[in-house]
């Protein structure tokens, strides 16, 4: 197998598990850790028997491929210089600050040919993966995207920290044309949205009603698919659900068969298998631009309506 040196930028919380995960997979070297605190950086570089460094730039001459996760505002400031020297990027999501910096880092990864997969992790949840062999043209989408109060991911509203999976789970279920959006959110512990709401109508009927919210009690994270024939129940966390079916009268459920593993190890292995083969990113940059754009729109409807309110 075709040894790949990986360097992690940006080892904060869900850093350090892309470090832990690139250290154990076979075929992948972590030759570098950087993070702006060198604490940090050396911290993480001594448990995991890595180098540590303080400025990605200096990285370059030890790594075939990146794995950045820092926060969303230097997203295309460090995934453009990696790809303008010949490197592939894992980026996570949401992908940049602006559909222009996407588009911008679209043009370059295709310029360079090299491999830019953005970090839309619930795509490798066994439980969406078991989802899609069960599908026959959804009509309603429910989902629930609730977590604690962490201060880390607000940089961004909630509906770009964390709608934004959903809106990428339901662009993929339904690959059809948006024809309509409506949102609500509120602030209520930062300065941007904490809770948001958005009805999402699509050409052909189907409508997604998706909710999240950062300062919930609890966490929860679940999607419900009703479709002509059946109603699918997922939970995320669990990696398991339920099929309903109307039979004799009533109705009938079913365990859907899952087989638990860890979404983002399966996420990486897949980052790693493009650079190798050549293939597609299993979540591409056009994917992650498109739930950009969606989560930006989202956004400004609710900022409008709090505005004109």
């Amino acid at each position: 197998m075709e040894e790949i040196r990986v360097g992690v930028v940006g080892v904060g919380h869900h850093g350090r598990q892309h470090v832990r995960i690139c250290r154990e997979l076979p075929g992948v070297v972590l030759a570098a850790v950087v993070d702006a605190s060198s604490e940090t950086a050396r911290e993480v570089a001594k448990e995991w028997n890595a180098p540590p460094f303080t400025d990605y730039w200096e990285i370059i001459p030890h790594v075939d491929a990146v794995s950045v996760a820092t926060p969303t505002i230097t997203h295309h400031e460090i995934a453009r210089y990696f790809l303008s020297h010949g490197k592939d990027v894992f980026l996570e999501k949401p992908m940049a600050s602006s559909v222009e910096e996407a588009e911008d880092l679209i043009r370059l990864a295709n310029e360079k040919q090299k491999v830019l997969q953005i970090g839309h992790v619930e795509r490798f949840n066994p439980a969406i993966k078991a989802l899609a062999g069960l599908l026959k043209e959804p009509r309603f989408i429910e989902c629930h995207r609730l977590s604690r109060y962490n201060p880390r991911g607000c940089d961004v509203g909630v509906v770009l920290d964390l709608m934004i999976h959903d809106i990428d789970i339901i662009l993929t279920l339904v690959n059809d044309e948006i024809k309509s959006i409506s949102a609500v959110g509120v602030n209520v512990l930062s300065d941007s949205e904490d809770i948001a709401n958005a009805r999402i109508e699509f050409r052909r009927g189907c409508i997604a009603n998706v909710t999240a919210s950062r300062v919930s009690a609890d966490n929860m994270r679940k999607i419900r698919v009703f479709q002509r024939d059946a109603y699918i129940s997922l939970d995320y966390v669990k990696q398991a659900g339920l099929i309903y079916r109307k039979a004799d009268g009533g109705i009938t459920s079913a365990p859907v068969p899952t087989e638990r593993a860890e979404p983002l190890k399966l996420e990486l292995e897949s980052f790693f298998d493009s650079i190798r083969t050549g293939s597609r990113p299993a979540v591409s940059a056009e994917q992650g631009k498109l739930a950009l754009e969606i989560a930006m729109e989202i956004t400004r409807e609710i900022r409008a309506r709090n505005a004109a309110a």
